[in-house]
């Protein structure tokens, strides 16, 4: 089983992604994992040590440490940095994913997204590893 961290303030939305994953069919390439969940980035940073996590998603918009943020403690990180990542976020923009990619996300999902868009991303970033 796939263990993966998931960052986002909004509890709908953790709620809404740990449904998808965990009853998330292998066929696509993604599941079921195991969902361990983050409401922000500050706690994300204390759960990475409790990983390792065979992918992660993040939103970007958080109070604390944004997701950005996240991703470049993330790639800078001995124990991490090839750990495959997602955005899932709002800001959808051309200059917006490209920041995202650039700093070390893998896949990047506008919201809302479906089901299947959320398991095709994770499916991607798992078929070709992190950078």
């Amino acid at each position: 089983m796939r263990r993966v961290l998931v960052v986002e303030d909004s509890g709908s939305t953790r709620s809404f992604v740990r449904a998808v994953l965990e009853s998330a069919d292998r066929t696509d390439g993604v599941g079921p994992c195991e969902v361990v969940e983050a409401s922000c980035g500050f706690e994300a940073m204390r759960l990475l040590p409790r990983g390792p996590y065979d992918f992660i998603i993040t939103d970007i918009n958080m109070g604390d440490i944004n997701g950005l943020e996240l991703i470049r403690f993330i790639r800078k990180s001995e124990h991490h940095r090839s750990t495959p990542l997602v955005i899932m976020s709002t800001l959808s923009g051309a200059r917006d994913v490209e920041r995202g990619l650039a700093l070390g996300a893998n896949a990047y999902i506008c919201k809302p997204f479906t089901p299947d868009e959320l398991c095709a991303a994770c499916g991607r970033v798992l078929s070709q590893g992190a950078r």
